[in-house]
């Protein structure tokens, strides 16, 4: 117990003196997509819903847009998993990226695999950039996605 603690203040420290995010809980501020030099897109509108937590060694990450419905037909529970993004695992901070060994995913490509970020903090806030991938809803297309999250604990 005592060596978790320790290096969960050891976390924070290192965490603090170099602008890295800290363990808690973030809160979704907004959530943009640009696609092959599109205008950028509100992903999940203008007031996305969900939220991030660090641990000490786990990164969640829970995201659904403003405007979801409940679904009763196929063609509006296959809406409600085009408006959903979940995923965790453990991660690592190397600079300014922070990757994620995904063991749990709203897709199962994901599953497995890993998932690198950039990213900056400025105050309670924590902006992560995602690297150039497909665009999910049309993989002939790259994307890159823009989330900032407001630290709430």
């Amino acid at each position: 117990m005592f060596k978790q603690a320790l290096a969960l203040c050891t976390l924070c420290a290192a965490a603090q003196a170099f602008g890295q995010p800290a363990p808690g809980a973030y809160k979704v501020v907004s959530f943009d997509l640009q696609v092959d030099g599109q205008p950028t897109l509100n992903y999940f509108g203008q007031l996305p819903q969900g939220y991030l937590v660090l641990t000490k060694t786990t990164f969640i990450s829970v995201l659904t847009a403003e405007w979801r419905r409940p679904g009763r037909s196929n063609e509006e529970k296959a809406a409600l998993l085009d408006t959903l993004i979940a995923y965790a695992g453990p991660y690592h901070l190397d600079g300014n990226k922070i990757t994620v060994d995904v063991q749990s995913s709203w897709v199962q490509a994901w599953t497995g695999k890993t998932q690198t970020r950039t990213w900056t903090v400025d105050g309670n806030r924590l902006t992560m950039v995602t690297e150039k991938a497909p665009y999910s809803r049309d993989p002939s297309k790259m994307a890159v996605a823009k989330l900032v999250f407001e630290k709430v604990d």
